[in-house]
């Protein structure tokens, strides 16, 4: 039997990067018209491991490059330089209801690419590979810096490119899942923003309540009056619960005034309220649905149009 393999050799740069960074990946040395599976795996901060994969034939000179080569097959289709990361998902038999997420940024994540005979879709980790590479994806760059605020009642990290200044800012918002995540500011600061992520849910005010707009507030004017920061260059990003604070903001408040709001598939209801509490409560009021595997249906919550009239405006 002709053999589609000669000394397959896998080529992938850069091997350092960050984590939004484009990569190639190349085949060499194989036989023309070699079916062959590409393979990412790594493992979360949370200990459970994420793969992707696609299917490629090699071209005649025995070469496969994923930056320039459609997949054929796997977790992705097409030509996507970026397809083995962004089409990750946790490996068969892994817990339920993972999510992907860096909780350390200054530490890398290792990604291990390698190539397999014929096209796969399963049993990565029971068969040899002909060749593999080790990758290490970054949030945070060289140079950029991490420091703790607790300053002025309010929790959060700030993170700042390396360089003199003065950059643009961006006041970083998560959802109502609570707690200080990181990635994404650092991921910002890398490209050159001045990123506060705040973390707002497990914070309360001197009667033990809810902290209220002037958190925020306080939050956008630190940035304001930083050294660093154009002052009039400081933007807020919301997810989730963050992009309705952002929006209630934009509205309600008399301190963050910004020149344009853009909302990517938000609600449009609001609370004439300073309690993220009330929100919560509307949640709740809101119908529950299930589906069959008794999972909460959260798309009819909050709808634009909510279902008390007395909460309605014009």
């Amino acid at each position: 039997m002709i053999r589609q393999f000669l000394r397959p050799l896998l080529w992938v740069r850069p091997l350092r990067c960050m984590v939004d960074e484009k990569f190639d990946v190349r085949v060499k040395g194989l036989l023309p018209s070699a079916r062959v599976t590409l393979h990412a795996l790594l493992q979360s901060e949370d200990g459970d491991f994420w793969q992707g994969f696609s299917h490629y034939v090699s071209d005649k000179a025995g070469k496969v490059s994923v930056y320039e080569d459609a997949s054929l097959g796997g977790s992705y289709d097409g030509v996507e330089a970026m397809g083995l990361l962004w089409s990750m998902k946790p490996i068969p038999g892994s817990r339920t209801g993972l999510r992907l997420r860096k909780q350390d940024v200054q530490t890398q994540t290792d990604v291990y690419i390698s190539v397999y005979k014929d096209h796969l879709t399963h049993g990565f980790q029971e068969k040899p590979s002909v060749a593999s590479v080790v990758t290490e994806r970054w949030y945070m760059a060289p140079g950029v810096q991490r420091v703790n605020v607790t300053e002025k009642g309010l929790k959060g990290t700030l993170f700042i490119p390396p360089g003199p200044g003065p950059f643009p800012s961006v006041l970083d918002l998560w959802g109502g899942g609570g707690g200080l995540v990181e990635y994404r500011a650092a991921l910002l600061a890398s490209r050159g923003y001045v990123t506060l992520s705040l973390e707002y849910c497990a914070q309360t005010d001197a009667d033990g309540k809810n902290v209220g707009i002037g958190y925020f507030e306080t939050a956008f004017t630190l940035l304001r009056q930083h050294s660093q920061v154009f002052p009039e260059r400081v933007a807020i990003l919301g997810l989730s619960s963050g992009a309705f604070l952002s929006k209630y903001m934009t509205a309600y408040s008399s301190v963050i005034k910004p020149r344009c709001i853009v909302s990517l598939s938000g609600t449009h209801a609001f609370l004439h309220t300073d309690s993220r509490a009330d929100v919560s409560r509307m949640v709740k009021r809101m119908t529950i649905r299930y589906d069959e595997e008794h999972r909460q249906i959260w798309r009819d919550a909050i709808l634009p149009l909510i279902d008390d009239p007395l909460k309605k405006v014009e």
